[in-house]
């Protein structure tokens, strides 16, 4: 029974060096991945309005802004999760 166990968490092993990832955890995609890493760079809801996204960057690039002592990367990383929120809002048609 214990070579079982054993040759079980090997196999365990081997999945997650290969696909970087236990079994059991969902398959996330790489854009849902984008998205919540945006939603975690500006500290926003997941179902944040348009004016709670763009509050949030104001304030972000506030801190970061090269003047204030952070960088240009920064500055860019939160202009792109800004984007990419604003990207995944449904249309709001009038």
């Amino acid at each position: 029974m214990s070579k079982f166990i054993i040759i079980i968490g090997i196999v365990i092993l081997m999945y997650y060096w290969i696909f970087k990832r236990w079994p059991w955890q969902p398959r996330i995609s790489t854009r849902q991945q984008a998205v919540f890493n945006a939603r975690k760079t500006l500290g926003v809801e997941q179902n944040a309005n348009r004016n709670e996204i763009i509050a949030a960057h104001k304030r972000l690039v506030a801190m970061v802004h090269p003047d204030r002592g952070g960088t240009n990367a920064q500055v860019h990383e939160a202009n792109a999760a800004r984007d990419l929120l604003l990207d995944e809002l449904p249309d709001q048609l009038p």
